[in-house]
């Protein structure tokens, strides 16, 4: 099972707790460290809402722009990621920052869950993926999560990104993820669906039972955040997981492996969940959940919202006529709504409004009617 270990933006562009942080994951067990290339205005639109921090209260854009860094300092990352013998792999949001990460090399791309829906860089990947496949290359790993999707958005996604290299993680996307909703059982019928390996990004606060559920219910891949401390201001830290306990999740990882290897799957999974439920009880079966992909309970209303959209970057008016630049494919967030799907971002284009619309406002079909 491999292990990944996701810095996201914990590093707040500092490159020395970059480094730091990377050290920490090795030595916690990672066999790859993860980093999000983020550029806010791939991501949303300044008028989207506020965050609270520790500090008070921001823009979530003006966050964003503070956690943008130049190529450089990623490239530095995978060099001393590759020194310390684990393997890089970074999430793209967008077009430039996915240019930009070819360019440095990493060893796998990672497709956040709010960018399942990302069509123009769904498509952008296919388009590298199978240039790489022209030139005789051997193919990039291609890592999707699936929080805050159904059946249907994960068919679309592998419909255009296809399934060869690919691996699936099956994501909660909220923070805290409640470990009661994460349906680990879930795990073969993804495999069986889709033809895929799959895993999980474990969002949950507990460092030991999602992550051995999933090896036992045959994942092939776990995804936890690791912070140098739960109390710093990165976005994600206080879900995180300090290096003693990402080192206690990965140990207990390969307990769970060395067991499926000694009992064979089937009585190796009941062997890791009778072990399981001496310790956790009956969270056990509430995490296993019923093996059905739906929406978990904690991110229903959240769908649409965190996933893309398609959206006005600039006030247009009655009569105009829209153009590519005038749309954003863009996370909704907080107080904007939600506009149509990234799909039809070609299907727009050429429109002529009907109605004035305001900056930010998601784009709908009731604006080209008359």
């Amino acid at each position: 099972m491999k292990i990944i270990a996701e810095i996201g933006t914990s590093h707040g562009g500092n490159i020395e707790k970059a480094e730091k942080l990377i050290d920490t994951a090795v030595e916690s067990g990672a066999d790859y460290v993860k980093f999000q290339w983020v550029y806010a205005d791939e991501i949303l639109h300044p008028g989207t809402g506020f965050v609270t921090l520790p500090g008070g209260k921001i823009r979530l854009y003006d966050r964003f722009k503070q956690l943008e860094v130049p190529k450089e300092f990623f490239a530095r990352c995978l060099e001393y990621t590759h020194k310390k013998g684990a393997k890089f792999m970074c999430s793209p949001f967008g077009l430039k920052s996915l240019a930009e990460l070819i360019e440095i090399k990493p060893d796998a791309i990672k497709i956040a869950s709010p960018e399942l829906n990302h069509i123009p860089l769904l498509e952008a990947v296919n388009d590298f993926r199978s240039q790489q496949k022209q030139r005789g290359e051997e193919l990039m790993p291609l890592v999707i999560s699936s929080g805050v999707s159904t059946l249907s958005d994960i068919e679309k996604a592998l419909s255009i990104v296809g399934t060869e290299k690919v691996t699936l993680l099956h994501c909660i996307t909220f923070y805290p993820a409640p470990e009661d909703e994460y349906n680990v059982s879930l795990l073969p019928n993804l495999a069986k669906i889709f033809g895929v390996d799959t895993g999980i990004s474990d969002h949950s606060l507990d460092p030991v039972l999602v992550p051995s559920l999933a090896a036992a219910c045959g994942g092939t891949m776990i995804e936890k955040h690791i912070t140098l401390s739960k109390l710093t201001d990165g976005l994600d830290d206080p879900v995180a997981l300090e290096g003693e306990q990402f080192a206690h999740m990965s140990y207990c990882i390969h307990q769970c492996e060395a067991m499926l290897r000694q009992f064979g799957s089937e009585r190796g999974k009941e062997n890791i969940i009778a072990q399981m439920k001496d310790q956790y009880g009956s969270r056990v079966d509430a995490a296993l959940g019923n093996g059905i992909k739906a929406l978990a309970p904690a991110e229903e209303k959240n769908y649409g919202r965190t996933n893309r959209s398609l959206h006005y970057l600039h006030p247009m008016r009655k009569g105009d006529t829209v153009t590519e630049k005038d749309i954003g494919v863009l996370r909704t967030e907080k107080i904007l709504t939600p506009g149509l799907s990234p799909e039809h971002l070609k299907d727009v284009i050429g429109f002529v409004l009907t109605r004035d619309v305001e900056n930010g406002a998601g784009v709908s079909w009731e604006q080209f009617k008359d």
